[in-house]
């Protein structure tokens, strides 16, 4: 399981490897390999796909269309399949693709006129959240730069991103008495930035100023936290000193609570220090060792997943929770890295009261990014799916665009759902070799199948 192939599988993995200067070799974006068009008499499989193919079409809804605004009859069938979820982890096969991006916009926004979901959760820092959300509140700035600061560099400094903030914005202010929120449930990556900081101790200076220096003390050398990168280069020795104290740190906060344990002000307190003590822990990840990869990713996906169920039951708000499909879903195609996703520990947590929606799609083009979290994204096109992948017989059916509930399917069609399969999957980074692999029907509740996507619109 070793090998620079396998840590580079996801963005995050890729950016630590060169962050440490090793070498992950570039992989050219190729056709997927498989066996290519045959008649259905000389092909075993085919009878099989036509099966599976009517059982989908029995119970496919049909899409029509990603983009927000306009008539929603066409969500109606998915509001049902989505039920009293109180949390629904919306995936994305790229992380720069239009469609995936464009359609989470538009799921938000009828969740939040039709069934009062109240906050839209990113896979990205905590710290970049808070800063979305004060402007979403009404502070001051503007919509296109805030994407720049608190999203630069990440797969969604994107103007799909700038127009779901404009419109949250525009939405709180005729909505005054029932605002929506802009959450990131990541750990401080690639930043924490100093604020975050600053929230912890102004809280601890007007509770406990009795115990401020202490705290000053542990955070001295941790602050400003901006570029996990480079602090990644240190010796791991050094990064393991600063993960105890931002640990120590952590216990003070929470020990040092004035009032009732319910209070609000120190409750955030807390949460933000857990935010700083998760993220020093991950950092120290050593490069080198694929299992200690492995763990600092299984940490993100826990505090990921802790993070959306506190926010989720601090405010008691229903949440649409947007990350790759690989950590809204039950399963990723790296079982390594990924072994219990953050969708898995949300199943955990919520039980039927999270759900799961996955995108698959046939061909198109998203922005991949082989120097993660910098400005170096580029375009990539792929070829539509050969016979051996999942989406070649899911772009069978007759809609173009559709959604299916995996639950209820016809017999045929889950026992193929549930066969792992080649399938298109790219984080920040896209390989092709080998194919990612994955079983459609363990990994969500429900999949939104898209004929075609096209790359994000840069901001």
């Amino acid at each position: 399981m070793a090998g620079s192939n396998r840590i580079g599988r996801r963005g995050l993995l890729t950016a630590a490897v060169a962050a440490a200067a090793v070498v992950v070799p570039g992989v050219a974006v190729a056709a997927p390999t498989g066996p290519g068009p045959t008649t259905a008499a000389a092909d075993p499989a085919a009878a099989q796909r036509r099966a599976v193919v009517r059982a989908l079409e029995s119970v496919a809804q049909p899409l029509r269309t990603t983009e927000p605004g306009g008539r929603t009859a066409d969500l109606r069938a998915l509001g049902s399949m989505i039920g009293d979820a109180e949390v629904v982890g919306l995936g994305e096969a790229t992380h720069g693709s239009h469609e995936f991006f464009a359609m989470k916009h538009r799921l938000f926004r009828y969740l939040v006129e039709e069934k009062g979901f109240t906050a839209f959760a990113l896979e990205t820092s905590w710290s970049s959240g808070l800063q979305i959300d004060e402007y979403v509140q009404g502070g001051p700035g503007d919509a296109r730069q805030l994407v720049k600061d608190a999203l630069g560099g990440s797969p969604w400094d994107r103007e799909e991103f700038v127009d779901l903030i404009a419109w949250m914005r525009t939405h709180n202010r005729s909505h005054p008495q029932n605002p929506v929120h802009f959450v990131g449930d990541d750990l401080g990556l690639p930043r924490l930035g100093d604020r975050i900081f600053e929230r912890v101790t102004s809280h601890v200076r007007a509770a406990r100023p009795d115990v401020l220096p202490q705290l000053d003390g542990l955070y001295a050398g941790l602050r400003p936290f901006d570029d996990v990168f480079a602090y990644l280069r240190k010796p791991l020795a050094e990064r393991r000193d600063d993960a105890a104290k931002a640990q120590q740190a952590l216990d003070l906060v929470t020990a040092s609570g004035a009032g009732a344990s319910g209070d609000e002000a120190h409750a955030w307190a807390v949460q933000h220090a857990r935010n700083i003590a998760e993220t020093f822990a991950f950092a120290t990840l050593d490069v080198t060792d694929p299992a200690s990869v492995s763990a600092a990713e299984q940490l993100r996906d826990r505090a990921m997943a802790d993070n959306t169920a506190w926010w989720q039951r601090r405010t008691g708000g229903k949440v649409l929770l947007s990350a790759h499909n690989g950590h809204t879903g039950y399963l990723a195609t790296d079982t390594f890295l990924y072994p219990k996703p953050q969708g898995s520990r949300l199943r955990d947590t919520y039980g039927r009261a999270y759900v799961a929606i996955g995108f698959t799609f046939d061909s198109g083009s998203f922005l991949t990014n082989d120097a993660v979290l910098t400005d170096g994204w580029k375009s990539v096109t792929v070829p539509a799916a050969t016979p051996d992948m999942n989406e070649y017989t899911l772009d069978q059916v007759r809609h173009r665009d559709y959604y299916v509930d995996l639950r209820t399917v016809p017999r045929a069609a889950r026992d193929w759902l549930d066969v792992s399969r080649p399938t298109y999957d790219a984080g920040s980074v896209y390989r092709s070799d080998p194919m990612p692999r994955l079983a459609i029907g363990r990994a969500y509740d429900v999949l939104i199948h898209l004929n075609q996507v096209t790359r994000a619109r840069m901001s």
